[in-house]
């Protein structure tokens, strides 16, 4: 499958290390704006938008794979003549990054994956999931969603938020996101994971329900370089409910003094 020219923006110090953020499946790049202004005093800090989410094109819809998604990052690194950069990754980002990682190592720096897996499942979920959204549209899931982005007490505390990130939710469309179902039903990534050589953090919300603690660990157990953090009080949109703890935890893995 060809791949796509991503939607992206660009923040921070123009003439810093190059910074990739991707998002979770269903958001946009708009999903980081909780560390732009932290992680933009040291880095140039680029989000995108997956193929078919938010301003990035679709490629046709059908079935995607993760390794569509990891050639559109690297097209989008050669066409910002990005040698290399640091990336990090929230849950689909994140299984982006791991591919880009394995399979081109020289264009990653440093990775950094929040609330992510190497391997999801059952692929019958993502298949009833990818219907539900193809027959409905994105209202057929996105309460469900939302209940495992964030912790009920982040919904009781932050109810503005919460309503942000389901309006990013509900703009996607429904054939590209059942799209990207697919990638993450077929999606095996730890075969590749002792590959990856640059260091790697690994950040796990500990109320995750859609990409639980332990996959962390296994992800970290198997990348020669990895570290592994946990947050207290965070579901799978980590970087929006603690954003602090993220921006420091990412800020010290990068670093940033």
């Amino acid at each position: 499958m060809k791949t796509v020219h991503l939607h992206y923006s660009i923040s921070g110090r123009r003439d810093g290390p190059a910074l990739v953020l991707g998002g979770s499946l269903g958001t946009t790049g708009a999903i980081w704006q909780p560390q732009v202004e932290a992680l933009g005093e040291a880095f140039r800090v680029i989000r995108y938008d997956h193929r078919g989410h938010g301003g990035s094109p679709s490629a046709g819809g059908g079935r995607y794979q993760i390794e569509d998604l990891g050639k559109d990052l690297i097209a989008l690194l050669d066409d910002l003549e990005i040698t290399s950069a640091h990336l990090a990754g929230v849950s689909l980002g994140g299984m982006v990054g791991m591919w880009v990682a394995a399979h081109a190592p020289t264009r990653v720096r440093k990775l950094a994956l929040i609330c992510t897996s190497a391997r999801l499942g059952p692929p019958e979920m993502w298949a009833e999931r990818a219907s539900l959204v193809r027959a409905g549209g994105m209202a057929a899931v996105a309460d469900t969603v939302l209940s495992r982005w964030f912790t009920p007490e982040f919904h009781r505390r932050s109810p503005a938020v919460a309503a942000w990130a389901r309006n990013i939710l509900m703009s996607t469309r429904p054939e590209e996101y059942a799209a990207c179902c697919a990638a993450l039903a077929e999606m095996n990534l730890e075969p590749l994971l002792p590959s990856i050589i640059c260091p790697t953090l690994v950040v796990a919300g500990e109320q995750d329900h859609a990409t639980p603690p332990e996959h962390a660990v296994r992800i970290a157990e198997e990348i020669p370089l990895a570290e592994l953090e946990f947050l207290p009080d965070a579901a799978h949109l980590a970087n929006v409910e603690r954003p602090n703890a993220v921006n420091s935890l990412l800020k010290e893995f990068l670093g940033v003094q």
